[in-house]
C-alpha cells in the first residue's frame, strides 16, 4: 500500500500506472472517500466532547436546576442518536475507503518499459543457444512416458486437469532441482524456513496477493484459511507487525514448499504437459533490507542472478526480459522475467520471476526498522524463483534429449541423481 498523501500527491500518474496494470480503481474516489472519512471522523469526534461535556455537567445541574438537567439529559440522547447514525455511516465509508486502499496500485520505476502486456516486454539478455537437433524432437510428456516418469493421465483421473504423477527418475529429477537451488541459496547467506503452506486470508492480504488475487487461490471450506501460491506469503508475513533488525544487513530468507494456484482465466491454455498445473514445487528468495533504492535494486540485480547461475548450471538456455507495466502486477515495482527455451514449444517460457516492492508490501504487512539516527521506517522487499518444478523439467528434459531417446544429466544435478550421468532409453520392444 501507498501513504495516502502520496496517493493524494501523484493522483494522475497513480491513475494512470493503475489503468496501464489493468486495476479498475478510481483514485479520485479514493480521495473522495479519504475525505468524507476524515470530515465524519471530525464531526463523530466533537459529537463525543460535547457528549463527555454534557454529562460531567449533569451531575452539578441536578443539585441546582432540575429542569435544566433533564434538557442536558436529553441533548445527551439527541447526540447519541446522531453518533450512532454518524458511526453507521463511517463504517460504510471506511469500508469503501479499504476496499479501495487495498487495490491501488505501487508505482512503477523510471526503467520499466511501457506496453500492455507480456508481448511488450524488453529483452534484455539472452544466455546459450537453444539445441540444433539433427532427428525429430520429443517433448517433455513424449519423453516422460517413454522413460515412465510422467503421468497425466491418471493425474487427470485422479485429482481433474492440470493435475499429474511424476514416478521414479521423474521424481529424483523433481526433487533434485529443488535441493540444488536450495543448496545454492544457502551458500549464499540465506536462511533456510519450513512454512505453512495454508494461511489466513489477512497474510495474503498483508503480501498484497489478495484481494486482486483471491480468484487464484484454493481456499479451504468456508474457514478463512488459504493455500499459497509461493511461499513469499509466508516468508515475508514471518515478520509481520514487527520491527526488524537490519543491522547487519539484508535477512536473506529462503523456503522450498508445495504451492497451489486455480489457473482461473486460463481455460484452453497449455493444457498438454507441465507448464501449466494446479500444484507445483518452488524455491523461493526473500529479501527484506534498508528502504534505500540503491540498495534495493542492488539486490534486485542479485536475486535475479542467483536464478541465472541456477540456470546455467542446469545447462539450459534462457534470457531475461525486463516486464512492461502492463504485465506487471498491483504490488510490483520492478520485475524482471527469465525464460527458458523449451523445444516443445519452440519458444521461450517463464520460469522466474524476480521482483522489486520497496516499501509497498511492507507497509501492508507493518514491517519497519530503525535507521541508524533511531527513526522507524518501512523496509524494502524483494522476491524472486530460484526453481519452479515441474515446469523446470520441461526445458531439462526436451533440451537434453539425445537421438536414442536417452537424457543427459547436468554435471551440478548428478550428485542428486546417485551419480548417474544419463537417463539411458528404455529398451525397444518388438512385438
Amino acid at each position: 500500500m501507498l501513504d495516502i498523501q502520496y496517493i493524494r500527491q501523484n493522483a494522475d500518474t497513480l491513475q494512470e500506472i493503475a489503468n496501464k496494470k489493468h486495476i479498475q480503481i478510481s483514485i479520485a474516489e479514493l480521495l473522495e472517500q479519504h475525505q468524507l472519512r476524515s470530515h465524519t471522523l471530525q464531526e463523530i469526534e466533537q459529537l463525543r466532547q460535547q457528549r463527555n461535556t454534557l454529562t460531567r455537567g449533569i451531575s452539578e445541574q441536578i443539585r441546582t436546576s432540575a429542569d435544566t438537567a433533564e434538557e442536558m439529559k436529553q441533548r445527551v440522547r439527541d447526540i447519541n442518536v446522531q453518533l450512532q447514525k454518524l458511526e453507521q455511516q463511517a463504517s460504510q465509508v471506511l469500508e469503501k475507503y479499504d476496499a479501495l486502499m487495498a487495490i491501488v496500485p505501487n508505482t512503477v520505476s523510471p526503467d520499466t518499459p511501457d506496453g500492455e502486456s507480456d508481448e511488450d516486454n524488453v529483452l534484455l539478455r539472452q544466455i546459450g543457444m537453444p539445441p540444433v537437433f539433427t532427428f525429430p524432437a520429443r517433448d517433455h510428456i513424449e519423453l516422460g512416458e517413454l522413460h515412465d516418469m510422467i503421468d497425466t493421465a491418471r493425474g487427470v483421473k485422479v485429482s481433474g486437469s492440470r493435475h499429474y504423477y511424476l514416478k521414479g527418475n521423474g521424481v529424483l529429477l523433481h526433487r533434485a532441482v529443488q535441493q540444488l537451488a536450495f543448496d545454492l541459496l544457502m551458500g549464499k547467506g540465506y536462511t533456510p524456513l519450513e512454512v505453512p503452506l495454508m494461511v489466513r486470508g489477512s497474510a495474503l492480504h498483508h503480501t498484497a496477493f489478495f484481494p486482486l488475487g483471491m480468484d487464484q487461490t484454493f481456499r479451504i471450506g468456508q474457514e478463512d484459511h488459504w493455500l499459497t501460491g509461493t511461499s513469499e506469503v509466508a516468508l515475508v508475513s514471518y515478520y509481520q507487525n514487527e520491527i526488524i533488525d537490519l543491522a547487519e544487513g539484508p535477512i536473506r530468507l529462503a523456503a522450498a514448499s508445495q504451492s497451489f494456484r486455480s489457473e482461473v482465466g486460463s481455460a484452453g491454455r497449455d493444457v498438454r504437459g507441465l507448464y501449466r498445473v494446479h500444484q507445483f514445487a518452488k524455491v523461493e528468495q526473500v529479501v527484506l533490507c534498508e528502504a534505500n533504492p540503491e540498495v534495493s535494486e542492488r539486490i534486485h540485480q542479485e536475486i535475479t542472478a542467483n536464478a541465472e547461475e541456477l540456470l546455467q548450471l542446469l545447462e539450459l538456455p534462457y534470457q531475461v526480459v525486463a516486464v512492461c507495466v502492463g504485465d506487471m502486477s498491483q504490488k510490483t515495482y520492478k520485475q524482471y522475467d527469465i525464460e527458458t527455451w523449451m523445444p516443445g514449444r519452440q519458444a521461450y517460457g517463464e520460469t522466474h520471476s524476480s521482483s522489486n516492492l520497496h516499501d509497498f508490501q511492507a507497509r501492508r504487512a507493518n514491517i519497519r526498522y530503525r535507521t541508524e539516527a533511531g527513526e522507524l521506517r518501512f523496509c524494502h522487499t524483494l522476491n524472486n524463483t530460484a526453481v519452479a518444478s515441474p515446469r523446470i523439467l520441461i526445458p531439462l528434459l526436451e533440451n537434453h534429449q539425445q537421438e536414442d531417446g536417452s537424457i543427459y544429466i547436468p554435471a551440478a544435478l548428478r550428485p542428486y541423481m546417485n551419480g548417474m550421468e544419463l537417463l539411458a532409453a528404455p529398451p525397444v520392444t518388438i512385438n
